[in-house]
């Protein structure tokens, strides 16, 4: 199989600066609730307020799993960019999603965020399907 760069990886290429818009504003989301409940670094989690680890873990939880949703990204794009860059869109969504619902102390609401498996299960079939078919299977 050959893999030819499509004009359409100028989506993907915008779902990725979606993400670090996403993970960036996680990351300011700590920051301000670390000056609210004064949790100083290099304290990761806060022994009085829940309300702060839920914020900490809506970050940590996507730093978790972003590095294997950028490596199954790319595999995808590369021979399917379009679907690629909609299921990347469905995932950052959902983190949002996902944090924003334990943004409010409750971590079930997490699972407002639950779609973006969508998007993350879609890329990782794919990215199989690709290597499968790069290996003669299909």
């Amino acid at each position: 199989m050959d893999i030819v760069v499509s004009s359409s990886l100028g989506y993907v290429i915008l779902t990725y600066l979606y993400s670090w818009i996403m993970l960036s504003y996680l990351g300011f989301k700590v920051g301000a609730a670390r000056k609210k409940y004064d949790v100083k670094y290099p304290t990761m989690y806060s022994d009085k307020d829940q309300v702060f680890n839920c914020i900490q873990r809506a970050h940590q939880n996507t730093l978790e799993v972003y590095p294997q949703w950028l490596v199954f990204q790319t595999i995808a794009a590369l021979v399917f960019p379009m679907t690629a860059a909609v299921l990347g869109a469905i995932w950052v969504t959902s983190r949002f999603s996902y944090a924003w619902g334990y943004y409010t102390g409750d971590p079930a609401k997490r699972m407002n965020g639950v779609y973006g498996y969508i998007g993350y299960l879609g890329v990782i079939i794919i990215s199989i399907y690709v290597a499968l078919q790069l290996l003669g299977v299909f």
